[in-house]
């Protein structure tokens, strides 16, 4: 054995001892596999739920925009009141004003609504007056109850009579919440709601509230408080019972919320008192404690998730993407610690042999193609669960295609993306492992046709030109081919402009083809020229190229299985020539 030959067996074994174990790279591959996966759930899961509490934001906002709208309505019919008392003079009897009630259809048309009416403002020197008209056409009328007051301002019409009869004659300055609320829209010309009251029509004495629009002598317009005060005639109103108005305004559809209203420290409306226990969440996805001004009153909304709520936002999608994510770590993981495994096997071998150094290459020749053997079945058999998994990856995609969000689909994309690179990368590495298996003849081509071959096979790529010599070379054609289809496509890839040139030259000289192929590319740092000979070696993100990170090793070890070298020259800023050098005879 010669000295060339102790050299060859010694690289040979420095390279078995550095990939006996795993290399740093191969847990950067883990880590960012993992780092992907990992912000990919992450992404995912943040987005889900923004997207539900999108979801009870809208449904908060709109529970809201129903109470505003329903009183909004409420308070357009009670101008329509004041419209029919300036028309009149603020002169109408009891039938017609039963006609303009009656004519509204409160019951369908306004739901929640308990009735709807006219408050007179009187001073003590028109009560005697007041009371003789109102008793010509209601014998039984009177104002109650008694009190100190200046002024009188009793409800003189209501309608409907028969669920508001006990309200008839009322005198709204009794009770501080309902006279100050009148006074309010007295004196503002605006509707009015009073603070929570009782209405004397509640048997069951639930909260409730009134609204007051004011209506004043048919003369110019009330500039000023005092003018408004003058010539106040009453007011028109509508007596709400809370639950009755909320029962109205909610939508009769299953409500994936929970509602409290209260004004200060009064409370006007909870759900918790009609629904079921069992929708109560004791531990809510989201709150809101909302404060809307209420024509003059501020009413604060308690807005919380009820359990319908959380189970329709229940979405497995991100436990998928961990999951799928997980797995292709999991099998990637597997086969790097396969392959080193099989090289500390192949390295143990190789110092178990100390007969000769004749007996140690045959040893080292038989440990080299178990590893090969290794690498050809672990590549080929993992091939079937990772099909599997990109079958999976499918059939989610197909089975909830218009089900999920499209950054499900985004998601469940990138899924299948990790999929197919992990199956290149053990495609290359199966091809990798079977290049000392095959032997293949010298046979005669011209080199010019050979180069317009790869850029055919490589799709033309546009923006890219070649040059090569028309010359015949004899070579054994296949190998050569891979070797040069891979510098032209790498050449290609990493090319940080839109369009280049590639210039392949050739030179026999002493029985050796000498084949150089140059780039105008960005180069190759002088300092990571050697590494990127190396398996899984890529001087771009691996997310940002398609490739395995094999092609140079590959390309190298089709080369040295010829009996040939390959050396690269670079600058590191501009152009990179590969140098081939490949023996006539094999």
């Amino acid at each position: 054995m010669n000295e060339i030959e102790k050299k060859k067996i010694f690289q040979q074994r420095a390279i078995l001892q550095r990939a006996s174990s795993m290399h740093w790279v191969h847990w950067l591959i883990l880590s960012l596999s993992v780092a992907l996966t990992l912000s990919a759930w992450a992404i995912s899961k943040n987005q889900l739920n923004q997207k539900i509490e999108t979801q009870f934001d809208r449904e908060a906002a709109q529970i809201i925009s129903q109470v505003q709208e329903r009183m909004g309505l409420y308070q357009n019919v009670l101008w329509s009141a004041v419209a029919l008392m300036d028309v009149h003079e603020g002169l109408i009897n009891t039938q017609q004003w039963a006609v303009f009630a009656n004519r509204l259809d409160i019951e369908n048309t306004y739901p929640g609504i308990n009735g709807i009416g006219i408050i007179f403002n009187l001073k003590k020197d028109q009560l005697d007056t007041y009371l003789a008209q109102q008793k010509i056409m209601r014998p039984d009328y009177s104002i109650h109850p008694s009190h100190q007051e200046s002024e009188y301002w009793p409800i003189t019409f209501v309608e409907p009579v028969a669920t508001n009869f006990r309200a008839i004659g009322l005198d709204m300055t009794f009770e501080y919440n309902r006279y100050t609320a009148l006074k309010k829209a007295r004196d503002t010309g605006l509707a009015q709601l009073t603070a929570p009251i009782t209405l004397v029509q509640d048997a069951k004495k639930t909260p409730g509230f009134l609204l007051y629009t004011p209506f004043y002598k048919h003369i110019a317009k009330q500039s000023s408080i005092q003018q408004r005060r003058d010539n106040i005639l009453g007011v028109s109103y509508a007596p709400f019972i809370m639950a009755n108005f909320m029962l109205g305004t909610l939508e009769k559809r299953q409500r994936h919320i929970l509602l409290t209203i209260t004004d200060g420290d009064a409370l006007l409306f909870t759900d918790d008192d009609g629904i079921e226990n069992s929708q109560i969440d004791p531990s809510p996805l989201f709150k809101k404690h909302i404060n809307i001004d209420i024509y003059g009153r501020t009413w604060t909304f308690d807005i919380e998730s009820n359990k319908s709520f959380r189970q329709l936002s229940s979405n497995n999608q991100p436990s998928i993407i961990l999951f799928g994510g997980l797995i292709i770590n999991a099998l990637l993981l597997g086969l790097f610690l396969f392959l080193t495994k099989a090289n500390r096997n192949a390295l143990q071998h190789a110092d178990e042999m100390t007969v000769s150094l004749k007996d140690k290459a045959v040893r080292l020749e038989k440990s080299n193609h178990d590893l090969e053997q290794f690498s050809y079945i672990a590549s080929h058999d993992l091939k079937s669960p990772l099909n599997a998994i990109r079958q999976l990856a499918i059939w989610i995609k197909d089975d909830c295609d218009e089900l999920l969000p499209p950054e499900s689909k985004e998601h469940l994309n990138l899924l299948q993306a990790r999929a197919e690179r992990l199956m290149k990368l053990l495609s290359d590495l199966l091809s990798y492992s079977q290049i000392n298996h095959f032997a293949y003849d010298n046979e005669t081509v011209n080199l010019s046709n050979l180069v317009t071959d790869c850029f055919e096979l490589l799709g033309s790529p546009e923006g890219f030109t070649y040059d090569a010599p028309n010359v015949a070379i004899n070579i054994p054609l296949i190998p050569f081919e891979i070797v040069l289809r891979n510098l032209i496509s790498n050449s290609i890839k990493h090319h940080d402009q839109k369009t280049g040139n590639i210039t392949i030259s050739y030179q026999l000289n002493m029985g050796i083809h000498r084949f150089t192929i140059s780039d105008d590319g960005p180069g190759i740092p002088i300092n990571l020229q050697e590494k990127v000979m190396e398996m899984f070696q890529t001087l771009k993100p691996r997310d940002k190229i398609e490739g395995s990170g094999m092609g140079l090793a590959f390309v190298q070890k089709i080369v040295e299985h010829h009996n040939g070298t390959i050396s690269i020259n670079s600058d590191g800023t501009r152009g990179t020539t590969f140098i081939i050098d490949w023996p006539l005879k094999y």
